[in-house]
Order: C-alpha cells, then structure tokens, then sequence
C-alpha cells in the first residue's frame, strides 16, 4: 500500500484542544436542595420529550453549588437510556466541576428507582470521586414530579 504521507507525519503527534469558558459568575445560578435542581431542569428541557423515551442529563457546578453547565448525556427509548460515562468524566473535568447532579427522565411515569439506576448512581458516585468531585444527587424526572436520590437516602 502506497501512501503520499512521508512517514515523519504519521508518527507525529496531533495536537488537542479543548475549550470551555465559565459563565459570568453573578449569572449563575445556585443549587440549594432537589428542587432547585428540578426547577432549573425543567427550563433546560423541553417538556414534550419526558413521555417519550428516555433522556439522561449532566449538570456541573461549582464548589460553592453555581452552575457551570449542563448536558444531555445520552438518549434511548422507552425502556431505556445508554449512559457515556467517559463522557460525564470528560466534561466534568473539562467545565472544572467539583460537583455534578445527574437526572434522566422515565416516560412510563413512575418514579421508583431501578436497580438499574442504582448501579450507575453507584458507578458514577466512585467513579467521579478519583476526581474529587462529589455527585450531589440523581434525579428521576417524570412529566408530573420528581424523584431525589439524596432526599430519599440513596445517595
């Protein structure tokens, strides 16, 4: 196989960049209890997607618990959402984090955990610790209410 390439240029390295620039600090807004986490969420998320399959979000806050950003992480179908772990670490560590909240959303309505979202709270709990951060809660969303892991002593 015959490339044009000289060889010197595929054993280089290639340069990464990432960039993230923090929002004005007197504009973010401050996390207090589950409930301001649910508020907050429920302006970033359209409501017309919390019935229909399963979304999983990020959000990233300081150590003082001020919003630095929040992402959709992941999205499935009605049974179910992948979860990119490698990615929340990424982003964690990309916004500065020291804190994150996770939530994803059940569309069948019922706000009792899964086994399933018992595991990935766990994993992702030890997992973002190696960092020094803390995960502060995962919330279940549902188009009525909210479920807190923290509020109910799970986390």
């Amino acid at each position: 196989m015959e490339t044009n390439a000289p060889t010197h240029d595929l054993m280089r390295p290639h340069e990464v960049t990432l960039h993230y620039k923090r929002p004005l600090f007197d504009r973010m807004q401050k996390i207090s209890s589950s409930r301001d986490s649910h508020h907050l969420l429920k302006e970033f998320i359209d409501p017309n997607i919390l019935d229909v399959k399963e979304f999983f979000w990020t959000m990233f806050l300081t150590r003082t618990n001020r919003v630095l950003g929040i992402a959709t992480i992941g999205c499935g179908d009605v049974t179910g959402v992948m979860v990119n772990i490698r990615e929340i670490f990424q982003l964690t560590l990309l916004f500065h984090a020291t804190h994150i909240i996770v939530a994803h959303n059940h569309p069948s309505g019922k706000l009792t955990p899964s086994e399933k979202d018992k595991k990935i709270t766990r994993k992702l709990q030890r997992g973002v610790a190696l960092f020094d951060v803390k995960l502060l809660d995962h919330l279940i969303l549902t188009s009525e209410s909210y479920y807190s892991f923290s509020d109910n002593g799970i986390l």
